[in-house]
């Protein structure tokens, strides 16, 4: 498998940036012929390296404008139980694990701080769970735009 060089870079860096533009809008971003974008999009997909388009919406946001990571330490061997437990959650939308002092990070979101704080209670008398901290997100900046 070779390694990517800058023109993937610089192509996952414009998707990044604008997930919607078309392979002409690519390819003169680029500097590239628009052949190539569509040969470097698949060889990306088709490895692995991209693994899906995925929109935010604005209800996204809206439903569970209340956000936050969760970071959470846990007694011995119980990290897939308790993940699976965290996944169970509807205001839980994602659980990392990590390096470092704490096992996982779970991603809440939520409609009001009373519904946060007393998801984050919930996640708090898991058995297993020793230990949390937690941080609101207030805002949100992704790459590419303002």
């Amino acid at each position: 498998m070779t390694e990517l060089d800058e023109i993937d870079h610089s192509l996952i860096a414009a998707l990044r940036r604008d997930g919607r533009a078309s392979l002409s809008e690519l390819a003169a971003r680029l500097g590239v012929a628009r052949a190539t974008v569509r040969a470097r999009l698949e060889r990306l997909q088709a490895r692995g390296e991209i693994q899906g388009f995925t929109v935010v919406t604005r209800g996204d946001v809206t439903q569970a404008p209340v956000r936050g990571l969760m970071m959470i330490g846990i007694e011995g061997r119980g990290a897939e139980r308790i993940t699976a437990r965290l996944l169970g959650m509807p205001e839980v939308q994602a659980v990392h694990t990590t390096n470092g002092r704490w096992d996982l990070i779970a991603e809440i979101g939520a409609r009001t701080l009373e519904e946060f704080d007393a998801v984050l209670a919930r996640i708090r008398n898991i058995e297993g769970v020793t230990s949390s901290e937690t941080n609101l997100m207030l805002t949100t900046r992704r790459a590419g735009r303002r």
